[in-house]
């Protein structure tokens, strides 16, 4: 703390720990064997290296005219706590396991937590390395972050006014809090590094993170455990980039190669792809309609997702029809573990803002890497581009781009997954074969208005009635996908939109927003990594947040439909016609087929 205060007394701490006495100036006996119970229990709670400040470093004064909510305050050679907390000690008999004996213990911790920053020894909150675990994190522009994005599940949220109160107010929790070790498992770890710490080790379990359901997923639990000795490889998974303004260097994002139950890490563990998972940053939209100067300026959130890569897949190859490259990284198990449990701090603690220059998915997805394994943190990969922290990864060795050249390989295997346009242009092509269709490229076949693509359907053999049937599903998606921004036009100018719709949208964001930002699912006053008990409310909350978003969007695309134009209402609905025309169709050649 830097506030000036009047002492009132004050007391010397003698240089010999085992003669460590205090006498009041004023002449008090019994605060000064109040003082010094107090500096003992300190003395006995600290790790060496902080701790020696007591031994004749220091002087201690006590004060009642510290402003509120100030208990403590250094200077150099001195620091002055509040008279309070001395009297709160006096009263729980001076026993360190009282919770009320804490405060008095915390802000004694506190500020020779600072001294010892300041000492010649310290420096640790000016360490690089400790900046990165804390949250000021290295940026690609402008050296390090002014604010610290990790506001979620803070012990205290003075620890973020500068990293010399983080320092403090952690040495606090290290000291102190039993479980500090697996709530900031990095921090605790670097921690005793710095301070001389007897290491200790417990098990705090698989990292874990919260992910809504999804259908089809091999794990369908709300919240996912990831056990590192299950995990083959880390790739780098890159969306190429679109014709969109958002899209157009593509997304950085990382896939984790997780082994099915019973499979030794290998590389047949690539093929376990309903098992493997997907860390993607991602700006939350609260809009109607993304707004480019908010995406520029910061002002959507941005967090860190945990998806599984089936999902991964079909959405952006069949959706945005985009392809994804899979480029493993050379980490070794060491690395992955650390990497994981990083990402598990940010999964649960940072709320950054989405920037689309300077703090985008390539700097997040960059400084995860940095952040979580140290070596590479001394590797020249800033990059403001997804496609351009690709290249500097595979220039330094770490991406391993020696993958699978011949192309069906490498899409048997995993590294790559095709744009779905290209397995639609093939589908044309073969319902061109026997049939006289004019239209060349599939984009003019799905432009075309669906009863004339069902003009088609009477005449199709069963080849190219399996092929139109893909056909006709991809047109939909691509008439839901136009009806989407056409309701969100209408949302956004308050045309042709009813009450209940409007209602019903707004009730859906708000749950998509609560299912974005995981710590609103844990209960009030915890910190960093959810304990056992944290982690079964925070299932609770998003089985039913989740059962709540499934209903409500389910609500919202049959309000949705209705507040269409005639025109796209119509389109759906004659496209859905002629998907069930071609079911049909399909079953009776098949079995007219088998009866050949």
């Amino acid at each position: 703390m830097t506030t000036r205060s009047r002492p009132r007394w004050r007391v010397a701490v003698p240089a010999l720990l085992a003669a460590l006495s205090c006498s009041a100036q004023a002449g008090d006996p019994a605060q000064s064997g109040d003082l010094r119970t107090l500096v003992t229990a300190a003395r006995a709670t600290l790790p060496p290296a902080v701790a020696a400040m007591l031994d004749g470093r220091l002087r201690i004064e006590l004060s009642s005219h510290l402003r509120d909510g100030v208990d403590g305050h250094f200077r150099p050679g001195v620091i002055t706590l509040r008279q309070d907390r001395l009297d709160d000690w006096r009263q729980t008999r001076q026993d360190p396991a009282d919770p009320a004996a804490r405060p008095a213990l915390a802000a004694l911790v506190h500020e020779v937590a600072h001294a010892w920053d300041r000492s010649p020894g310290g420096g640790a909150s000016r360490d690089p390395r400790l900046l990165d675990l804390a949250g000021w994190s290295a940026t690609p522009l402008h050296g390090r972050l002014r604010v610290n994005p990790f506001r979620d599940r803070s012990p205290d949220p003075y620890e973020l006014d500068s990293p010399a109160e983080f320092l403090a107010v952690n040495l606090e929790h290290f000291a102190l809090d039993a479980d500090y070790a697996c709530r900031r498992p990095a921090l605790f770890a670097y921690l005793a590094m710095r301070t001389g710490a007897r290491a200790t080790t417990r098990d705090c379990g698989a990292p874990v993170f919260a992910r809504p359901a999804t259908e089809g997923a091999a794990d369908a639990s709300p919240l996912l455990a990831i056990d590192p000795a299950r995990v083959y490889a880390i790739d780098y998974l890159l969306a190429e980039p679109d014709e969109h303004p958002m899209s157009r260097w593509g997304h950085a994002m990382l896939r984790i190669v997780i082994c099915a139950p019973g499979h030794a890490p290998g590389p047949e563990c690539r093929l376990d792809l309903a098992w493997h998972q997907v860390l993607s940053f991602r700006a939350f939209v609260d809009d109607v309609q993304i707004s480019s100067w908010r995406g520029l300026t910061g002002g959507y959130p941005t967090r860190l997702f945990v998806l599984p890569l089936p999902q991964v897949v079909d959405e952006y190859t069949k959706v945005e029809l985009r392809t994804l490259r899979s480029v493993p990284l050379r980490l070794s198990a060491d690395e992955i573990e650390s990497l994981l449990a990083r990402a598990t701090q940010v999964h649960w603690s940072y709320d950054g803002r989405y920037r689309f220059i300077d703090n985008n998915c390539a700097v997040d997805t960059w400084r995860l890497l940095h952040d979580g394994v140290p070596r590479l943190a001394a590797q020249d990969l800033a990059s403001l581009s997804p496609t351009g922290l690709l290249r500097r990864l595979s220039r330094a060795g770490i991406a391993d781009t020696s993958t699978p050249r011949d192309p069906a390989e490498a899409r048997r295997l995993g590294y790559v997954f095709d744009s779905i346009g290209e397995h639609l242009q093939t589908m044309l092509s073969t319902a061109r074969e026997s049939l006289p269709i004019r239209q060349a490229r599939v984009v003019d076949w799905l432009d075309l208005p669906p009863d004339a693509r069902g003009a088609w359907i009477d005449r199709a053999d069963l080849r190219s009635t399996a092929a139109l049937l893909v056909l006709e599903n991809a047109a939909l998606r691509r008439q839901q996908s136009r009806a989407v921004d056409a309701l969100k036009r209408s949302l956004g100018s308050g045309s042709l939109v009813t009450q209940p719709l409007n209602d019903t949208f707004r009730d859906t964001l708000v749950i998509a927003e609560r299912l974005s930002r995981p710590a609103s699912l844990l209960p009030a006053g915890g910190y960093g990594i959810p304990d056992a008990t944290e982690r079964a409310v925070a299932a609770q909350r998003l089985a039913e947040a989740s059962a709540h978003w499934q209903a409500g969007t389910g609500a919202l695309q049959a309000l949705g439909e209705t507040a269409l134009p005639a025109r796209q209402r119509i389109a759906l609905e004659a496209t859905r016609r002629n998907i069930a025309r071609l079911g049909d169709r399909l079953r009776q050649l098949a079995a007219a087929k088998s009866t050949d």
